[in-house]
């Protein structure tokens, strides 16, 4: 197996952007609404300081950059509102949590799976993990793929099936289904059934529907080894990304790198960054780490 180290960079697009970062805060506009959040890898000095006075919706965390808190809202601003990638329509919401339903970073896999689920020439089989408000999901149904999507958060299942009926994608092909991701892929493997594609997108820390507790460190590990066994002799690629973790993308490649050296194919690895998008300045300010492989 081939290996590769990439930095995969997100400029934005119609419906976002990255306005400008620093001093532990991030500047960004989702759609019409811009929003001024925490993140405490921007420790440098803000390049646009006149720009933050346009921020729509402001977080303050009760703790830490991670941790719960609330949004002071300019006046008259909605509680939800709607935006776009490719043909996939979905709604952004305020969370106590900072975040408003989409990662944007995550599109550079949305586009990159789409364009093989399309190359395919025949119906793939796509398990998304941790799959949050459906997002990736939806991406990979209107591309063609048949689609399993799993989180423990009913309020995150039912977000994701509004934003398909939004999307005019409820013809598609996708099983909605709240349940702890790693009960339901230790069945999957005691019931034979495999996939051509893994998506995996795990928060540091979580639980399942009956109280099942996720520790990233510490769980994930097991469940690589169990998505490999469920990868089909067929299959085309599988994504990890990790958030909220002080480590080094070269954790997630090694894991990977061990589960999959018997199979041919490429493993890339690095993170996802976001690129400012102004014309003054092109800083890049880093969310996740990432690990994905292709057949």
């Amino acid at each position: 197996m081939k290996t590769d180290i990439k930095m995969l960079e997100t400029p934005g697009w119609a419906d976002y952007a990255l306005l400008d970062s620093g001093e532990g805060r991030k500047l960004e506009r989702y759609g019409p609404v811009i929003t001024d959040r925490p993140d405490a890898q921007a420790i440098w000095a803000k390049s646009a300081p006149q720009l933050w006075d346009d921020a729509l919706a402001i977080f303050s965390a009760d703790n830490d950059e991670e941790g719960a808190g609330r949004w002071k809202r300019a006046p008259g601003e909605n509680d939800e509102w709607s935006m776009s990638f490719d043909d996939v329509r979905f709604i952004c919401r305020f969370s106590a949590f900072r975040h408003v339903g989409v990662f944007p970073e995550q599109v550079a896999h949305w586009a990159w799976f789409a364009n093989r689920i399309r190359a395919a020439k025949r119906p793939l089989k796509i398990l998304n993990l941790f799959g949050y408000t459906g997002i990736a999901s939806l991406v990979a149904a209107a591309a063609g793929a048949q689609v399993t999507h799993v989180d423990a958060s009913k309020k995150a299942i039912a977000w994701a099936r509004e934003n398909q009926t939004l999307s005019g994608l409820d013809e598609k092909s996708i099983r909605w289904i709240c349940d702890d991701a790693v009960k339901f892929v230790a069945r999957e493997g005691r019931r034979g059934n495999v996939y051509d594609g893994i998506i995996l997108d795990p928060p540091k820390y979580g639980r399942g529907p009956k109280g099942e507790v996720w520790q990233i460190m510490d769980d994930l590990p097991g469940l690589l080894d169990d998505c490999t066994q469920i990868l089909s002799p067929k299959a085309d690629f599988m994504i990890l990304s990790a958030y909220a973790i002080r480590a080094s993308f070269f954790m997630t490649h090694e894991m990977m790198r061990d589960r999959l050296s018997d199979r041919a194919g490429t493993l890339t690895s690095g993170e996802l960054v976001l690129v400012q998008n102004s014309e003054a300045n092109d800083r890049r300010l880093s969310t996740s780490l990432y690990s994905r492989w292709e057949a």
